[in-house]
C-alpha cells in the first residue's frame, strides 16, 4: 500500500489548501466504492441475485447481534481513515509510515489486556525498540518540502503525529475487538466487508454532514476532486481487499519484508517527489523499526505457546491477521 500513501500525500499538499478536497467525503466515497464492490464479488461467487440476496440476508438481517458488535470496530475504522488523511496532511509519506507502525505496540497492549495474551521476551524487546526506533524518527526532524501553501511547520507536525498516534490506538483496538468478538466465525472477507460498510457508510456520511456542511455546502460534494483523488479512493477500496486476501494466506517472512520494503520505498520515491531528505537519526529510527518488525514477527519455540496479531493497514482493510 506504498503507492496509496504516497498517492494521498501528493493530493493532500500540491493543491492550495482553499481548494483542497474534503477528507470526510473522500472516506465516503471509499465505503460506498468498496461495499459497491464487495456485492459485485458475492454476486459473482453466488451467480444468481437469489443467491446474493440470501447471503446477504444470512448475515445482515439475520444475524442482528454481530450487526450490532461490529457497529464498533466500524465507526473505529471510519474516525481511522479521516485521521490518516489528517496525518498525510502534515506528515511526509516516509515518516507517516514509520510512526504507523506503532499499531504493532498498540495491538500488542490491547492484546495483552483484552485477551490476556502472554509475549515472550523477543517480542517485549521488539516492542522497546519500535518505540525507540518512533521516538528516534520523531526527534529527527526530517520532513519534506511539498506543501504548497504556508503554515506554522511545527504545529503541523505536532497535528500529524497525533493524527498518527490516534490513529494506531484505533487500529490496534479495533483489530484485537474484531478478533475477541468473531471467533469462529464463517463469513468471508467480502461478506465480512459488506456487514461493516453498511454501518461504516452511514458514520461516514453522518460524519461529513456534523464536521463539513458548511464546505459541502458552499464548494459542493465533490469540491477539489479529480484524478488523483479519485485514484486515492479506488485503491483504498480496491487495494485493502486485495491486501486483505494477500496477508490472509502470505506466510510471516513475507509480512515482515513487505512491511520493511514499504518503508524502505517509500523514503526512495519520496526524496524524488517530494524532495524528502532524511537525516542521520531518521534512518537510526527507521533501522530500529524495520528490526523491530522482524523481532516481533519471529516465531517463539515451543512452549511458548503466544499467539500474535499482526495488525495490517486499514482503508478497506477489515480483518488482522494471526500467526502462531
Amino acid at each position: 500500500m506504498v503507492g496509496l500513501v504516497l498517492l494521498m500525500r501528493y493530493t493532500r499538499t500540491h493543491t492550495v489548501h482553499s481548494q483542497l478536497y474534503l477528507a470526510s467525503t473522500a472516506v465516503f466515497m471509499m465505503e460506498i466504492s468498496k461495499f459497491t464492490l464487495c456485492i459485485l464479488i458475492i454476486f459473482w461467487e453466488k451467480q444468481s441475485l437469489r443467491g446474493l440476496a440470501n447471503e446477504i440476508h444470512k448475515h445482515t438481517v439475520g444475524s442482528p447481534e454481530e450487526m450490532i458488535k461490529l457497529c464498533v470496530p466500524s465507526f473505529l475504522y471510519t474516525v481511522q481513515n479521516n485521521l490518516l488523511y489528517l496525518a498525510l496532511t502534515n506528515l511526509d509519506a516516509a515518516t507517516y509510515q514509520i510512526l504507523y507502525q506503532l499499531k504493532i505496540l498498540t495491538t500488542a497492549i490491547f492484546s495483552k489486556t483484552m485477551l490476556q495474551r502472554q509475549f515472550s521476551r523477543t517480542k517485549w524487546l521488539s516492542l522497546l525498540l519500535l518505540t525507540a526506533g518512533v521516538a528516534v524518527v520523531q526527534s529527527s526532524g526530517s520532513r519534506d518540502s511539498s506543501s504548497s501553501y504556508e503554515r506554522d511547520r511545527d504545529a503541523n507536525r505536532a497535528v500529524g503525529l497525533a493524527a498518527v498516534l490516534c490513529a494506531a490506538c484505533t487500529s490496534g483496538f479495533s483489530g484485537v475487538y474484531f478478533e475477541k468478538i468473531l471467533k469462529g466465525s464463517d463469513a468471508s472477507v467480502f461478506v465480512r466487508n459488506v456487514q461493516m460498510g453498511i454501518p461504516s457508510i452511514v458514520i461516514a456520511l453522518g460524519t461529513v454532514c456534523v464536521q463539513d456542511y458548511r464546505e459541502v455546502k458552499e464548494r459542493g460534494f465533490f469540491g477539489g476532486y479529480n484524478a488523483y483523488v479519485w485514484g486515492v479512493i479506488g485503491v483504498q477500496a480496491v487495494g485493502g481487499l486485495i491486501v486483505a486476501v494477500v496477508v490472509k494466506y502470505a506466510d510471516n517472512v513475507l509480512k515482515v519484508f513487505a512491511s520493511s520494503f514499504s518503508i524502505i520505498l517509500s523514503c526512495l520515491i519520496s526524496a524524488f517527489l517530494f524532495d524528502f531528505r532524511p537525516n542521520a537519526l531518521f534512518l537510526l529510527g527507521a533501522a530500529l523499526v524495520c528490526l523491530s518488525t522482524a523481532l516481533y514477527s519471529k516465531p517463539d519455540k515451543r512452549g511458548v505457546g503466544t499467539r500474535v496479531i499482526l495488525p495490517m493497514m486499514t482503508g478497506g482493510v477489515r480483518k488482522s491477521s494471526m500467526v502462531m
